[in-house]
């Protein structure tokens, strides 16, 4: 098998259209207005890839994927369209499903540590500002030096009370670290965290090698995402996609062109990659899209209209299936001229005509031929699937959950000693090193000796402190004195008296002077 059939034939006699597997790396575009197939289309793709031996991953955002997993109705009008399209082999079949939700509520939990989301994909999630991303970068960076481990969220919290704490000496070292700028980021942490998304961040963490895979018969394995609940959170959907984009261009080995994929993703609702989206996010999706072609990876956006992509992403997707597209505005009269003009032209009808006249399981499809050039667009009647359309049965879903060949592997959260117990622990010692001190002398007592000292010219001791005994008194003058010597030295006790009394006074207003 070296080619997906998509659909053809009919009473018009249209010409077969297939996706070469050879070419399914070249990546893709599904578009159409809502309720024109689209769902129907990325199925039999799906389908086909499978079959093939192509693992294949898709986001589920609407929840009727599931019926993948469980074999499709042989109702009369089904078999009346394979037989329209000249489709000989058509026959009910289930595929080898494995279900995954970041939530963990309707699949095997998705999870990825903090170290490897990394500080930009981080700070595009929590919408951060330059210099907001730079204290982001920082914290990175005294983990690095300092071995923290940063496996889930509570160890990013701790690492950041610690820049927080360390700020004046990390300015020193790195560039400005403002407290407000911790405390912005820890709020957004904070949203972040109530909106569901801290059981993302964690172990274990998911292996790609776990999804790229094939079942006993060499079926590739459809990993289905549960979105339903994920798309109320974009920004997260978007990143999680993002990180897993990454995550296989820095994994895979170059392939180059190989005979079929190494994995095919399907991004349903494509235009929440895009929406908002900061520019150097754009850039990112623009580079995976560019490099990870050689790696093997096809990529199939699914959206409404074409002009939800940026054209930079848009000029990277070889294949197209456009279902039909409604112009009720100027706007979408627009919008409707540039999605046909994106596509060969065929002397046989005119495609924006053609866009507007679509009926429901009908598109023009324009794939790669064998030199890589896009073909003639086509009006195509696309194939019944062979799976179930809509969602799976509960029964079934709780029987594919449970038979899963990953069960037990990714349910059950690891709590590593990770930045958040080194950083306990540091604080605790310290604690207990400042307790097992000796008390510092309280500021009244220093006070209290030093206006004593300047009045009287004495040592001055707290009321607690003992007086030592009262040592004996000076001899009296001895009757041999003359009164001549006694004055001299009482003149000189005098003198030295004020002398004392004088240079303490020069010294202690000196100092409090410099205060």
């Amino acid at each position: 098998m070296d080619e997906i059939f998509i659909g053809g034939g009919g009473a018009e006699h249209r010409a077969r259209q297939t996706l070469p597997l050879r070419r399914a790396n070249r990546h893709g575009l599904i578009a159409g207005a809502t309720g024109t197939g689209k769902t129907v289309t990325l199925q039999i793709l799906a389908e086909g890839f499978s079959n093939a031996g192509v693992p294949v991953f898709m986001a589920d955002v609407k929840g009727d994927l599931s019926g993948m997993a469980q074999e499709g109705a042989t109702g009369e009008r089904l078999r009346a369209r394979a037989a329209q399209i000249g489709l000989d082999a058509y026959a009910p079949q289930a595929f080898p499903v494995v279900f995954w939700d970041l939530f963990g509520d309707q699949g095997h939990p998705v999870r990825a540590t903090v170290s490897e989301m990394g500080p930009l994909l981080l700070s595009r999630l929590l919408e951060l500002n330059d210099t907001q991303e730079g204290v982001i970068n920082i914290a990175f960076r005294l983990a690095d030096e300092e071995g923290l481990l940063l496996l889930d969220l509570k160890d990013l919290q701790a690492l950041l009370r610690e820049v927080g704490a360390r700020a004046a000496e990390l300015s020193l070292r790195y560039g400005n670290v403002s407290t407000a700028s911790v405390g912005a980021i820890q709020r957004r942490l904070l949203v972040l965290e109530n909106q569901g998304a801290a059981g993302f961040f964690g172990e274990p963490a998911l292996q790609l090698s776990d999804m790229i895979a094939t079942d006993a018969a060499g079926r590739g394995r459809i990993n289905i995402l549960a979105a339903d609940r994920l798309i109320n959170s974009p920004r997260l959907y978007a990143t999680f996609l993002l990180w897993l984009m990454s995550e296989l261009f820095e994994e895979l080995p170059e392939v180059g062109d190989p005979d079929k994929p190494v994995i095919a993703f399907f991004f349903d609702e494509a235009h929440l990659l895009f929406n908002n989206a900061p520019r150097a996010l754009v850039e990112k999706v623009e580079q995976v899209a560019r490099l990870i072609r050689s790696k093997g990876v096809g990529l199939y956006f699914v959206t409404q209209n074409p002009a939800d992509i940026p054209d930079t992403v848009l000029g990277q997707l070889g294949s197209r299936v456009q279902h039909a597209l409604r112009a009720y505005t100027p706007k979408d009269a627009k919008a409707l001229r540039a999605a046909a003009s994106t596509f060969r032209p065929n002397p046989a009808f005119d495609t924006a005509a053609a866009i507007t006249e679509l009926g429901v399981g009908e598109a023009l499809v324009s794939t790669l031929g064998d030199k890589g050039a896009p073909g003639v667009v086509e009006r195509t009647l696309i194939r019944p699937p062979a799976s179930r359309l809509g969602p799976a049965d509960p029964d079934v879903r709780a029987t594919v959950c449970a038979a899963s060949p990953l069960a037990g592997r990714y349910d059950t959260a690891i709590d590593r000693d990770s930045a958040h117990e080194t950083l306990a622990r540091r604080a605790a010692q310290a604690a207990a090193e400042a307790e097992a001190a000796p008390p510092a002398e309280d500021p009244a007592e220093t006070w209290n000796r030093a206006r004593e000292t300047f009045s009287t010219g004495r040592r001055y001791r707290p009321a607690t402190t003992p007086r030592p005994a009262r040592a004996p008194s000076r001899a009296p003058v001895r009757r041999s004195d003359s009164a001549g010597e006694a004055f001299v030295k009482s003149l000189a006790r005098t003198i030295g008296s004020q002398a004392g009394r004088t240079l303490v006074r020069g010294v202690l207003g000196s100092l409090f002077r410099g205060r």
